[in-house]
């Protein structure tokens, strides 16, 4: 999950604060930095009835599986447990170190299955087509100039009549209300971490500063992220614009309260 506008620390006002009271300890970078990929992937993995709504909807007996923006892994590995190839396409080079790693500790009938591409999901050339294609939540990612490279890409990728698989956060930025968030969580190892969200309806966009729960914590690692606000019906305008079938879209039930629905689109490339 890490593109475009995920390129380089997303400044916030939160981080400025953060790094003021820790200095020198402060480091800032983007959440798909190398300094954060760990916390990324403490705070990513789990999942598992987020991974089910993808793997229960890939036909039995379909081909190769592209997955893009895979980050490290979170959705990989129950698509290779499907015993599909699949090719995992991530822009960031510490998020692929971890899925490599991932692998290499993995039963080499998973590892096998599997292809590790570093790439743009706006941008890519690949040598070979697929039956499915996922995205888990990155098109949030993309603003309004490249998601017609992803479009392009994913259908320039799919075999006729292959499915794109995407979720997504419906969000209505002219509906929304500016607002601030705190919330501390524990990653998968236990470690706590305070997230602090903060919701511009004006910039459509929503903020997310992280930071270890340990005021203490030397380093003391903030990470940032810029998540777009968008809504199902333009994602879902925007495909059929691209050629693709819009066949479905299913909110999903571990959506929670914290965010506006998550749905799931099905689109289908024509034959």
């Amino acid at each position: 999950m890490s593109d475009q506008i995920a390129r380089g620390s997303a400044w916030t006002a939160r981080a400025d604060v953060l790094l003021a009271a820790a200095g020198e300890r402060g480091v800032l970078c983007d959440i798909y930095d190398e300094e954060a990929a760990d916390i990324y992937h403490d705070l990513m993995q789990g999942g598992t009835s987020q991974a089910r709504e993808f793997t229960t909807r890939i036909p039995a007996g379909s081909g190769p599986i592209l997955e893009l923006a895979a980050g490290s892994g979170r959705l990989t590995f129950p698509l290779l447990a499907l015993g599909r190839k699949v090719t995992a396409l991530e822009l960031s080079p510490a998020m692929l170190a971890i899925l490599r790693r991932r692998l290499d500790d993995a039963p080499a009938r998973l590892r096998d299955l599997c292809t590790l591409v570093q790439g743009d999901m706006s941008a890519f050339t690949l040598d070979r087509r697929f039956d499915v294609v996922v995205l888990d939540q990155s098109i949030t990612l993309l603003d309004g100039a490249d998601r017609p490279g992803l479009y392009a890409c994913v259908r320039e990728h799919l075999e006729p009549g292959g499915r794109l698989l995407l979720t997504m956060a419906d969000s209505d930025a002219a509906k929304a209300k500016s607002v601030e968030r705190f919330q501390e969580v524990s990653g998968m190892s236990g470690r706590p971490y305070v997230l602090h969200e903060r919701l511009s309806a004006a910039d459509e966009v929503r903020e997310l500063t992280i930071c270890p729960a340990d005021e203490t914590a030397d380093p003391f690692v903030v990470c940032t992220t810029r998540i777009r606000l968008l809504q199902v019906d333009l994602i879902a305008r925007e495909l059929e614009q691209a050629g693709f079938e819009v066949i479905a879209r299913t909110p999903l039930a571990f959506a929670g309260a914290r965010h506006n629905d998550v749905f799931l689109l099905e689109a289908a490339r024509p034959s």
